[in-house]
């Protein structure tokens, strides 16, 4: 069992299975009249000693310590509400929220926190993908795991993460169905005159992300600058619609507007205020008097945009013209890949898109580049080969 507890240290030792050393505190006696102890882990004498005596501490301050008889469920929950919600985006803690309720609770709640194995995660794993669920939720429901273990391990619950120990389903990426320039300028001039042209338009040439392009609003906007600041998305959660920050500083961007979103965010402002007069007093948007605020892109009583149906127009567009059934999020791909076929710096497309990381980048666009590397080896033999 290791080595006899120091002066003032109370029961420490070091465990031969492992080598783990582990100490307890006396918490008294519950309801049924059992004496409870908090055990304590460390990968040495010292930090293990110096944990108690911060619990014990917080002992005397009244705070309540959690014992190793809470479930594996109730600490799911309580870090929900504790750690997740007051510290990521609300549709962050939706999805948190989500795969906890849905998936992990139902299945391994009942499972003591300290109990918890690596062979519990395996098997809920598989078990969840012969029934049915795709490997990126069962993936999204690991790491959803792992995050809230690690949380655990630092409030000294358990002494190791688990699911560190198993590997999440691969998930197999979402192919990439870009627009080719003719089918671009196809789709661009089905729309032409429709109240979403400009939407279109701007998602097309600036790569945005659906929530982005939604959550876009007047004073985002500078038409004689040429130039409009993404800051805020727009999703749907818990029933409504809400707008929040982007979820990443890179996201938050300024970004130069070419001309022909320029002539189309015009015609979309004057269209919006023919729709304010014709909606008379069903309007539930801004006037555009005076200072411009209110969303760009609206219902026709001013409401902000529903995706769904943002969506079920595009679906309609596309099979009307004939054009391949994309995705709305592939014309931010379209964009991306329309700039590195002409030539245009990996970096300046990194920032056009807001990733964080040009390594994102030069991922996700990995199918361009053997096409672009045949071109700039033929331009290097021309270059090379060239009479003097």
């Amino acid at each position: 069992m290791g080595s006899r507890r120091g002066h003032n240290e109370g029961s420490i030792y070091q465990r031969a299975s492992d080598g783990l050393w582990v100490g307890s505190i006396n918490l008294g006696y519950g309801p049924d009249g059992k004496r409870k102890r908090k055990p304590i882990y460390g990968k040495t004498r010292k930090e293990v000693a110096e944990k108690m005596k911060r619990m014990l501490r917080d002992q005397q301050l009244g705070v309540v310590i959690a014992t190793r008889k809470q479930s594996f469920g109730s600490f799911l929950y309580q870090w929900l509400e504790e750690w997740v919600k007051p510290s990521v985006k609300p549709a962050t803690y939706a999805n948190y929220e989500v795969y906890v309720r849905v998936h992990t609770a139902p299945a391994l709640g009942h499972i003591r926190l300290s109990e918890l194995t690596a062979q519990d995660l395996q098997a809920f794993y598989n078990y969840k993908l012969t029934q049915g669920l795709s490997a990126r939720t069962v993936a999204h429901c690991h790491a959803t795991i792992r995050r809230a273990l690690n949380i655990a391990i630092k409030w000294d619950l358990i002494p190791r993460n688990p699911a560190t120990l198993v590997t999440a389903p691969k998930c197999q990426r979402h192919e990439i169905t870009p627009f080719s320039p003719e089918q671009a300028r196809t789709f661009l001039h089905a729309v032409k005159g429709h109240r979403l042209e400009a939407l279109y338009s701007v998602a097309m040439a600036l790569g945005l992300r659906r929530g982005e392009a939604l959550a876009l609003q007047w004073e985002d906007v500078d038409l004689p600058a040429g130039t409009l600041t993404v800051r805020a998305t727009l999703q749907r959660l818990g029933g409504e619609l809400v707008r929040s920050d982007t979820k990443t500083a890179g996201s938050r961007r300024k970004l130069m507007l070419p001309d022909v979103c320029i002539t189309a965010l015009r015609a979309h402002k004057l269209r919006q205020k023919e729709d304010a007069l014709l909606a008379g007093p069903r309007w539930q948007g801004p006037r555009l008097h005076g200072r411009e605020v209110g969303y760009v892109f609206t219902s026709t009583v001013g409401t902000p945009l529903e995706p769904r149906n943002l969506n079920r127009h595009f679906s309609q567009v596309l099979k009307k013209e004939g054009l391949p059934p994309i995705r709305f999020h592939d014309l931010r791909h379209t964009a991306a890949t329309l700039l590195l076929i002409q030539g245009v710096s990996p970096r300046l497309i990194m920032d056009l898109l807001g990733h964080s990381k040009i390594a994102v980048t030069m991922d996700v666009y990995a199918h361009v580049l053997p096409s672009l590397q045949r071109e700039a080896a033929q331009a290097m033999h021309l270059l090379l080969t060239a009479e003097v």
